[in-house]
């Protein structure tokens, strides 16, 4: 049974009807300057609230609000709406203030719908987005969900054409980022293996190429270390491959890799009882790589992207890989594992390779809720990024800093890689406490071809997160879908 995706709630833009405020339904927005000017819809609902926005200017009821921040008048006399929303906000203000103010308005909204007085403002796309992505709701696997679809945002502006077409790959990224917070929000019993790549299948119909590898070939290829980590479970071992090819022929690809532990116990190194029901967020990066690749599908990217994750579940049982065994990678290098619960690592290094094979790209970016030791580090604000290239790198952090998410570049070195030694095998799969997510990275990069930049993204601290998130509410953030489109329109798509 299919397993219907979180809706984006409705947007439409149209011109500013002055007349139309008095009769709104649900809620309206109005803008009010930091230093208390009305606009021309604003000054219109003034007088229709018989002066109670000039009021809260001159009581000094905004005095101490931040730009983005909002005040509420609860069902505003001369109006039929429920509620006055007054936003704080500059006319030009940029992109990333905007969207805040939208995510302002988005916690606020809940299902009612929104008229948005925002022909004035300089970037109403922005806002748009900003109001859907805060209205995200998980309702899935709820008895009774909420039936009535999500409210209309209708947002005035003064060139609705326009408006339209700066929005609508804003919008798209949007449905990239729920995919990711829906596929992150699962449960494992019915985000399996199979269930994953069948929802990565699904997007074929949005023009990208999708091919999925079983157990049988990922054995002919060698994939020996990806194997490993799911020959405990019931669920089949597999890899989803989404290509998307909108930029020049020939042009070698960006690739994408994800780590897609669709629950993690630990294997025989069983992790303990308290918060293990957390792990069904340990695919957060395949989760990552699979709503980046349909935002660039839904906004026909003129890039050449490849996402590739690898689907497994760790479980204990009779079958699974034990402490101490040494297994083969598809590079041919041996490893010992020391600790099953340290998977991650195995998954992405297999398919890291084979991308690599594959695609010969221009560059690569892994993304894996790899260590605890990266939220010892950064907490819950930023992402560890590690890498072997300073231009990508830095591109990447810029794109990330103009996004709103957060990242943090982490150090790397030779001296990290005498923690991996192994007596038996070529390495182990950890390094012991210290730096953890360190040895994590230089691990990754024993499987990184010379030649190939490169950036690792360990994002367990930012995947699902217990309080809301820049752009979302608390639960799975969607980090990252933003930033890598972003990276991706800046840097690898032609004119």
């Amino acid at each position: 049974m299919t397993t219907p995706a979180t809706p984006l709630a409705p947007v439409r833009f149209t011109d500013l009807d002055l007349d139309a405020i008095a009769g709104a339904k649900g809620r309206v927005a109005v803008f009010v300057t930091p230093d208390g000017k009305l606009d021309k819809p604003a000054r219109r609902v003034n007088r229709l609230t018989k002066g109670a926005l000039a009021r809260m200017v001159e009581e000094g009821a905004l005095k101490d609000m931040k730009e983005g921040e909002v005040k509420t008048l609860a069902w505003p006399g001369g109006l039929e709406a429920k509620a006055l929303d007054v936003v704080c906000l500059e006319r030009n203000a940029d992109a990333l203030t905007a969207r805040k103010a939208g995510v302002a308005l988005g916690k606020l909204k809940e299902r009612d719908p929104v008229l948005v007085l925002a022909s004035q403002l300089r970037r109403p796309a922005d806002l748009a987005q900003g109001i859907v992505l805060r209205a995200y709701e998980f309702e899935a696997r709820k008895s009774k969900p909420k039936t009535d679809e999500p409210g209309e945002v209708t947002v005035a502006v003064s060139d609705p054409d326009a408006t339209r077409e700066t929005a609508a790959p804003l919008l798209a990224v949007a449905e990239g980022v729920f995919m990711t917070r829906d596929l992150v929000s699962e449960p494992a019993n019915h985000l399996t293996t199979t269930e994953f790549a069948r929802r990565i299948k699904e997007m074929e119909s949005l023009g990208l190429k999708v091919k999925i590898l079983e157990e049988a070939e990922m054995e002919k290829l060698g994939m020996g270390c990806l194997l490993s980590v799911g020959q405990g479970s019931a669920s089949p071992s597999k890899i989803a491959v989404m290509e998307w090819m909108g930029g020049t022929e020939g042009d070698a690809p960006l690739a994408l890799v994800g780590k897609g532990v669709v629950f993690d116990t630990g294997g025989i190194s069983l992790k303990p009882a308290s918060g293990m029901e957390d792990m069904t967020m340990d695919m957060g990066g395949a989760g990552v790589v699979a709503g980046t690749m349909r935002a660039l599908a839904k906004r026909k990217a003129k890039a050449n992207v490849v996402g590739l994750v690898g689907l497994v579940e760790n479980m204990p049982s009779g079958t699974a890989t034990r402490p101490g065994d040494v297994v083969t990678s598809m590079k041919g290098d041996t490893v010992e594992v020391i600790n099953t619960d340290a998977e991650g690592r195995l998954v992405l290094a297999d398919v890291m390779w084979y991308a690599q094979e594959t695609y010969k790209p221009s560059g690569m970016i892994d993304l894996a809720t790899l260590t605890g030791a990266i939220i010892i580090g950064l907490g819950h604000e930023k992402a560890g990024v590690f890498s072997n290239d300073d231009p990508l790198c830095n591109k990447f952090l810029r794109a990330a800093e103009a996004e709103g998410e957060g990242a943090w570049r982490m150090p790397m070195g030779e001296a990290y890689d005498e923690m991996l030694k192994s007596e038996i095998a070529d390495m182990k799969n950890v390094g012991g406490r210290p730096a953890g997510s360190i040895t994590a990275a230089q691990f990754l990069q024993r499987f990184v071809k010379e030649g190939c930049p490169w950036i690792h993204l360990d994002i367990a601290g930012v995947a699902s997160v217990k309080s809301d998130p820049p752009h979302g509410p608390k639960g799975a953030s969607g980090w990252g879908v933003m930033a890598l489109n972003r990276l991706v329109a800046d840097q690898f798509e032609g004119d």
